[in-house]
Order: C-alpha cells, then sequence, then structure tokens
C-alpha cells in the first residue's frame, strides 16, 4: 500500500504546498482523499490523472480540503473518452456541496456539451455520505469510517483503506478521540494533520490562534499512533508550513511519544507500507 502526500498545506497560501489532498494505491483501487488546491496538478507530479482514480474521500466540508474537488470532476469528465462515473464518500452534508458546486460548473458543462460531439452526457458524480460504522469497498479494498472530533465542524469523519492485511487510517483533521483511536488500532499507517501548538500560540491573531482547539499537535497525533499501536506515523497539513532545514525538528516532537516510524516531509513525498 502506498501513500503519497499530494498537498502538505492549509488554508494560508504556500508557494510550495498544495491544499490538504492524499492520495493511497492498494490493490486495484487508487483513491484520493481530500482535494485542496492544486490537487489535480500533485495527482499529475504522481503519475495520475484524474480518470485513473477509483472515487473520492471527503473527511470534512472545510473549503481548503474541497476547493478544487470541481476541477478533479471536470478535468476526469473532459480526459475521458467514454462516460466514467465517480464516486464522492464524504459526511453528511456533501450532497449539499456537490450539489452547488455542479450548479456553479452547469455553463462550463453545457458550453461543453455543445462544443463536442463525443461528449453526450454531463459528468456523472455520486455522493454517498458515509457515518460512524459504516463499511464499504472500493473495488479490492475494504474501507472503514469513524467519526472524528473537529467541532464545531461537524460532522467530520475518519478512513480506514485495507487490503491484504495492509492498513491506512486516514485521520483528516481533528483533535484526539476514542473512535478515531478505535479505527487506527494496529494500523499499518496514520496520516493526520498537525499543527505546531508552540509555533501557533506566538501568533498575536486570535483568528489563528483559535485552531489550537480542533487540531492535533504534532505530539497528540504521535500519542494517538503510540496508543494504537499504528507502525508509521505519517504528518501531514503542518500549521505553520515546515521551513526547510526544520524537519527533525518536527520529527523530535513526534519521536518523544512515538516509537515507530514517522514521515514527513514535502508535496509529494510518499512511504509504502505492508
Amino acid at each position: 500500500m502506498e501513500i503519497t502526500l499530494l498537498g502538505t498545506g492549509s488554508p494560508i497560501p504556500d508557494a510550495n504546498r498544495a491544499g490538504p489532498s492524499t492520495l493511497v494505491r492498494a490493490g486495484e483501487a487508487i483513491v484520493l482523499a481530500d482535494c485542496g488546491r492544486a490537487v489535480v496538478m500533485r495527482l499529475m507530479a504522481a503519475g495520475v490523472i484524474p480518470p485513473m482514480l477509483s472515487a473520492v474521500l471527503v473527511t470534512h466540508l472545510h473549503s481548503d480540503h474541497l476547493t478544487d474537488l470541481n476541477d478533479v470532476i471536470t478535468t476526469r469528465w473532459v480526459m475521458s473518452p467514454m462516460p466514467n462515473p465517480i464516486t464522492v464518500y464524504g459526511p453528511q452534508g456533501t450532497a449539499e456541496v456537490v450539489a452547488g458546486m455542479m450548479a456553479m460548473l452547469a455553463p462550463d458543462i453545457r458550453y461543453r456539451l455543445a462544443h463536442h460531439e463525443d461528449l453526450n452526457d454531463p459528468p456523472a458524480v455520486t455522493v454517498v455520505e458515509v457515518e460512524q460504522g459504516d463499511e464499504f469497498m472500493i473495488g479490492d479494498v475494504t474501507v472503514k469510517v469513524a467519526a472524528t472530533d473537529h467541532r464545531p465542524v461537524e460532522p467530520t469523519v475518519a478512513f480506514r483503506l485495507e487490503h491484504d492485511g495492509v492498513s491506512t487510517v486516514l485521520g483528516g483533521d481533528g483533535v484526539p478521540c476514542d473512535t478515531l483511536e478505535a479505527l487506527c488500532a494496529g494500523a499499518d499507517a496514520y496520516v493526520q494533520t498537525v499543527l505546531r501548538e508552540d509555533i501557533v500560540r506566538t501568533v498575536p491573531l486570535q483568528r489563528f490562534t483559535d485552531i489550537l482547539d480542533y487540531h492535533s499537535s504534532v505530539e497528540q497525533a504521535a500519542q494517538v499512533a503510540t496508543r494504537a499501536g499504528v507502525k508509521t506515523l505519517v504528518l501531514t497539513h503542518y500549521v505553520p508550513a515546515i521551513q526547510p532545514g526544520q524537519e527533525d525538528e518536527w520529527r523530535a516532537l513526534a519521536a518523544a511519544h512515538f516509537a515507530g516510524e514517522i514521515v514527513l516531509g514535502p508535496d509529494l513525498t510518499s512511504v509504502t507500507v505492508g
């Protein structure tokens, strides 16, 4: 099972980091989790074009995780030589968001249908809203869902992908909670959004320091990984962005609480587990 951090950025624009998005290749499936800014560019850099995707997972409905879902859907549509439906799995509210996005795209869809004789149908998008305890298949990959704690953003979910005895948990945003830890139990890899609490607290802006109460710190993510018996901890969506030369500093904060492998780095950092 291969995990690629397509985008490791945050809502703060960064010339070097795309918005939150993670790619998992497992068995027959190529799964995209979240669709932050520039996700299609990062997919291409990872050797994946949108028509190749098996499904899209959405952990929650914050804009920085959704800004380029429309680009994934449109690009998949225009690059596919024949109808190529896609399913988007996300928490309650995902259908509303996707419906609004498709309404925004309606003029573009009309233009392309009018111009291209071989385009006869609009993009085929199915939304499946999921919740705690749900389980489904993407190809030969089993996906399990757990509720997470990102309040006041709710509901929010994490996903566990399992194939051939190997598992990866995509934690999304949020702070530690029992349902997330149960989902992580014994996982080969746990991918988690993290922030540096020590740095964030030095910024005298309430809108920035507010994020401390609903995002995991590096230390909290490491503690969850230890309690759950995870083998590899993958850190992403760094707040603030890791500056060149700081990687060991971030890694040391996690290593103080977790003895397994710790993965972090720039966009397109990849690790194979199992």
